[in-house]
């Protein structure tokens, strides 16, 4: 089943996001090839694709995982969170209906 994993950032995070992202995105990277991605990125603090200084208000993973509990392990292990980029994850079900 898909899992939908919303995170919001501390604010003033965007050094320690900068410094886990090799770690973060090798984990997404992991998920990809497996086939088990559908979407992946972080919402920008402004109405940018690239916020510089303003950085980012958190992010969206949605992935197949083999139940709820899973998929929340798996967010938990996130560097994001060992790194104190993430003040809240959520992890939900989720029906894609489109595309």
């Amino acid at each position: 089943m898909l899992y939908a994993i919303i995170a919001t950032d501390v604010a003033g995070s965007l050094e320690n996001r900068l410094a886990a992202r090799p770690a973060h995105l090798a984990r997404l990277e992991q998920l990809k090839a497996e086939g088990r991605i559908v979407l992946a990125g972080p919402h920008p603090a402004v109405d940018s694709n690239d916020p510089g200084s303003a950085g980012f208000t958190g992010s969206l993973i949605v992935a197949e995982f083999e139940s709820l509990e899973a998929a929340r392990a798996w967010a938990d292990a996130d560097p994001y969170r060992a790194a104190g980029v993430y003040a809240d994850v959520v992890v939900k079900p989720f029906k894609q209906v489109l595309p």
